[in-house]
Formats: structure tokens, C-alpha cells, sequence
């Protein structure tokens, strides 16, 4: 067996980030927002071993054109924590994590639903932390204007250091609950925060147990410069976007050393990019299911994705040639184009497969067989582009079967990931120390 082994956290809500994913033959339309439908998902990744399952968030609808909302599978969607209670219940192992907004929200708030959430699953919490980047969610919460990028990452941090404060409100021996004494907690096991920052004031203490973890697991998702400063020094999971291995790697480099900076050890931190797999018996039948996923994007959504991308109106060029050798100069981010251009000269892509690919899913994907992509992770693996990945499904159920019954037993089969859990918590799953708590050390 491989001394590294794979993480896995797989991506769901949406359910598939693919724009077109609902719309693939046998896929469940309904997917985002069916009760049913979610619990096999989950049920599936469990017996797959997966690390977690992880639920993004929104507190607006997205702002997009008429065309692409009227085409959207993500304008309802369950809120996360009340999903992620529901499917605790019929789970055993798998970790569950879900995004607070840390501008949007109330660090009291926050504690109390993910240490609920812990209990609830026996330890198996996970935060997300998120800053919130989609400025209509302001109007939602009584502000007529979002909070500038530099202020939103300040407040993140001192909202962290209270959250994790309030997660130490109790010692784990405090609930004494001694019946025949009448004593059921003592007193002195109990810290008031007392927390005044420049963004908040919070007395505390939290009015229920430490979580089962200690504290939940912390996963970080930024990847400007406050994001990735802030995921050094907090985060546990880093839910990564990077467009390809080269990229991973510096990534990689660059927050692992920002956690060892901040006194951490690198190896408590994992970091997992996002990407979207595709599996076939052969390659050219995943490249195959690929070209159709991204045959059903609607062309008029999909050509102003690919406009923005080169910096030119798109719309002007012939959509089923290729794409034109001469773009002429924009002022369109060279990298950004320069990745299009790669994409369409490598697949020999026309200009209406390059505008629905890039409207549909244009993130790191994929796209093979078990043994092909087997090979690929394995690289990333080893040459510390990742510590695993966070999973998104082109189309379901089809693209979850495809990963934990073809994929995760080529990755086992290799060693380098695991045939049964080794704890019960998402920390054990994720190789993570429980935290001490700060007010009440264990050697004290």
C-alpha cells in the first residue's frame, strides 16, 4: 500500500456543477432538490469510502442573465444544514460539510449549528468557510452595498477565532451528571468568551457541549491573497481551483508553506482542488460523453461565456469551424484566453463545442478510463499537486456510479486509497489531530 493516500470530498450542491447535467439522457432532472435522490448519493459515496460530502452555498440567486436563470438547475436548492442533519441519520461514517458565511452571519449562529451538527453525526462536521462573493446576497440582509474584499477577510478571521472560541466553551469533562449527587456540571469547566474585535462582540459561552472533534473540521475555499493567507492559518481542507498540474503545484507549495509559517504542520492541511470526472470503458467513449454533456448547453448562454474568456465577440465567428487563428489584441486576461485557445487546439474543438464546453464546466476535469484517470491522480499524488480531490459529477446518478464502481476500485487497487474507514470522525478520515481546547488544556 501506498504510504500517501487519495482524500476525496465530493461536491454536492449543487450536484453537478455542469450546467447541462440535468439535461443528459437518464439523468434525474430533479436531482438538487429531491430528498430521495440525495440519500442514495450519499448512501453510494459512503460505501465508496468517500472522505465527505460536501455542500456549498448561496444566499442569493446567482446573478445571471434571463437566458442562463431560465436554464439554471441551481435557483433551488435544500439549506445545507438542514439537509445535512436529515442525511446524518441515515449515515454512519461519511464527513458532512456545509458553508457559513462569514459575512452574512452571526458567529454565534454558526457555532451553535455546526457543534449540533457534530453531535448529530457523531462527529463528522465540517465548516466551509466562505466570505461570500456575490454581491446581490447583500440586498438579502438589509445592505444596500457589499462589504469591500479586504474587509470581508478581516472580519473572516476574527469570526474564525470566535467560532473556535465558542467550540471551547466547555471542557470535555464538564456534564458531570452525577443522579445521585444531583451535580451536572461543574461550573468551573465553563468559559465565558468575553470576545470585543474590531468587527465583533460576543460574551458566549456557548450553550452546548464541545463538539464531538473538538472543533469541526475547517475547510477554506479563497484563492486570492487574503484567501490563501487565511487558509494557511485556519484551514484543514483547501478546496482548491487550480486549472491544471502545474498550477496545482504551486498552490500546493505556496499554502502549505503559508501553514507552516503560521506554526502548523504541512500535513494538517490537505489541499484538493475541484475537478469534474468523466469515465469510460475507453477514452474516446468518455471524451464521447463529454462532447454530449456539453452539446446541451443552450449555444446563445454558452457563445457570451466564451466571448468574455477570448476578450472578442465570439458571437461573429462561424460556429461550427474552428476557432479563428487570428483573435487580434483585447484586453481579455491573457492566461484565461490562452487556456481556450489550448483547449480548442488540443480537442479540435469548433467554435460551438469551445463555447459550450466553457459555458457548461470549463474547470479542471477528468475525462477517461478508470486506469487513465487512476494514473493521472496518482501523479498529482506523488508529485504533490494535491492530497486528493473534491469530486464533481458531470450528470447523476450515472457519474456517481461510474466513480465508486469502476474509479474507486482501480485507486484501491493501487493503494492509494482506502478499502474501509479507520475511524468514525471526519478528523480520523482526514489523518487530523483533535484540537486541545485553548481555555482548558488537557495537562493543565
Amino acid at each position: 500500500m501506498s504510504d500517501k493516500q487519495l482524500h476525496l470530498f465530493a461536491f454536492m450542491r449543487p450536484v453537478s456543477l455542469h450546467t447541462g447535467a440535468w439535461r443528459y439522457p437518464g439523468a434525474y432532472a430533479d436531482a438538487n432538490f429531491n430528498i430521495s435522490h440525495l440519500r442514495s448519493f450519499i448512501q453510494k459515496l459512503e460505501a465508496a469510502k468517500f472522505d465527505a460530502f460536501f455542500m456549498a452555498d448561496h444566499l442569493a440567486v446567482l446573478n445571471m442573465p434571463i437566458e442562463a436563470l431560465r436554464r439554471s438547475q441551481t435557483v433551488t436548492s435544500f439549506e445545507p444544514f438542514t439537509l445535512l442533519a436529515s442525511l446524518s441519520a441515515v449515515t454512519d461514517k461519511i464527513g458532512l460539510a456545509a458553508t457559513a458565511s462569514t459575512t452574512y452571519d452571526e458567529p454565534y449562529h454558526v457555532a451553535r449549528r455546526f457543534a449540533s451538527l457534530d453531535h448529530l453525526s457523531g462527529g463528522r462536521a465540517a465548516w466551509n468557510i466562505v466570505t461570500t462573493s456575490n454581491p446581490d446576497a447583500a440586498k438579502n440582509f438589509g445592505r444596500d452595498e457589499h462589504m469591500d474584499h479586504s474587509d470581508r477577510y478581516k472580519r473572516a478571521k476574527e469570526f474564525y477565532d470566535v467560532v473556535t472560541g465558542l467550540w471551547d466553551s466547555f471542557a470535555d469533562d464538564a456534564f458531570i451528571r452525577n443522579q445521585e449527587t444531583g451535580i451536572f456540571l461543574d461550573p468551573e469547566k465553563i468559559h465565558t468568551l468575553n470576545h470585543v474585535g474590531d468587527e465583533l462582540k460576543i460574551k458566549g459561552p456557548l450553550n452546548i457541549a464541545r463538539p464531538v472533534q473538538g472543533w469541526p473540521v475547517i475547510v477554506q475555499a479563497g484563492q486570492s491573497e487574503p484567501g490563501r493567507q487565511l487558509a494557511g492559518e485556519t484551514a484543514e481542507a483547501v478546496f482548491a481551483a487550480p486549472g491544471n498540474i502545474e498550477a496545482a503545484k504551486s498552490v500546493y507549495a505556496d499554502i502549505k508553506s503559508r501553514a507552516v509559517a503560521a506554526g502548523r504542520k504541512r500535513e494538517h492541511i490537505n489541499i484538493l482542488p475541484a475537478a469534474m470526472v468523466i469515465i469510460g470503458d475507453t477514452v474516446q467513449e468518455a471524451k464521447e460523453k463529454r462532447l454530449k454533456l456539453d452539446s446541451l448547453v443552450n449555444y446563445e448562454s454558452a457563445i457570451a461565456s466564451l466571448s468574455i474568456a477570448l476578450g472578442t465577440d465570439a458571437s461573429k465567428f462561424d460556429p461550427d469551424a474552428p476557432l479563428p487563428a487570428d483573435l487580434g489584441d483585447n484586453n481579455a486576461s491573457k492566461t484565461g484566453r490562452d487556456n481556450v485557445v489550448r483547449v480548442a487546439q488540443e480537442e479540435g474543438l469548433t467554435v460551438r463545442q469551445l463555447a459550450q464546453r466553457f459555458g457548461g464546466y470549463g474547470g479542471l476535469a477528468f475525462v477517461g478510463t478508470p486506469e487513465s484517470v487512476a494514473d493521472e491522480w496518482e501523479k498529482w499524488l506523488k508529485e504533490e499537486a494535491s492530497d486528493g480531490f473534491v469530486v464533481t459529477f458531470p450528470f447523476l446518478p450515472q457519474g456517481i456510479d461510474d466513480v465508486v464502481e469502476k474509479l474507486v476500485p482501480e485507486l484501491q487497487r493501487r493503494g492509494i486509497f482506502r478499502k474501509e474507514y479507520q475511524g468514525n470522525t471526519l478528523r480520523e478520515h482526514l489523518g487530523l489531530p483533535r484540537p486541545e481546547n485553548r481555555f482548558f488544556p488537557a495537562n493543565a
